[in-house]
């Protein structure tokens, strides 16, 4: 999948970023290297593209804690696993597949929506991504607890009325939301882990 900009989605993308999203039914070894981990989750011939071309990677090994929603009209990203505890840093995916008549309404909120969330307390980091421009969006976002990814959610202000505009001016013709256990995080963005000094104890 593409990527955006500035952490978010963005109507322009990040040409030298890009996603890989995969839904496994194996346990995944995470003792292994980033090399070896990427060859068997992503198969020989990505690992070998991933090499030969000398890009920088970086790799997240969550675990499905809850999920509601749709994607391509299918449940995805079912709970595997125990319960988030209330303290425990999470991952959250959020996706939507945006109407075309709520295009211009959806992305004149996009700007004000990511400058509250990048400054909220408890906000780790977070990237856009997404399966066709303008329409398929989605973001992946690490937040040191349940509740402070809550508190953005639905007690900051801009957050909370975009919320209830998706539902009464109904924006979306699917959306999913995704909870996620954090189990291990390899490689680097931008010269470095992006969770390195975030105390995950991974």
């Amino acid at each position: 999948m593409g990527s955006g900009k500035n952490g978010s989605f963005s109507k322009t993308p990040d040409w030298q970023q890009w996603a890989i999203l995969l839904e496994l039914k194996t346990t995944v070894t995470v003792s292994h290297t980033l090399t070896e981990l990427l060859k068997e989750i992503t198969g020989k011939i990505i690992s070998h593209w991933f090499r030969f071309f000398q890009c920088e990677t970086c790799l997240f090994v969550l675990e499905p804690a809850q999920s509601r929603g749709l994607w391509d009209g299918k449940k995805r990203f079912l709970a595997t696993g125990q319960p988030l505890e209330p303290n425990e840093k999470i991952a959250v995916l959020t996706r939507a597949t945006i109407r075309l008549n709520r295009l211009q309404s959806f992305w004149k909120h996009v700007d004000a929506v990511n400058k509250e969330m990048l400054a909220s307390d408890g906000y780790i980091i977070s990237y856009g991504i997404g399966e066709w421009p303008l329409l398929r969006q989605a973001t992946f976002s690490i937040w040191q607890s349940q509740e402070k990814m809550m508190q953005f959610a639905y007690k900051n202000k801009n957050h909370a009325a975009v919320i209830t505009k998706t539902r009464s001016e109904n924006w979306y013709s699917e959306d999913l939301f995704a909870r996620f256990k954090i189990i291990h995080c390899a490689g680097t963005l931008k010269g470095k882990n992006p969770l390195q000094g975030k105390n995950l104890n991974l």
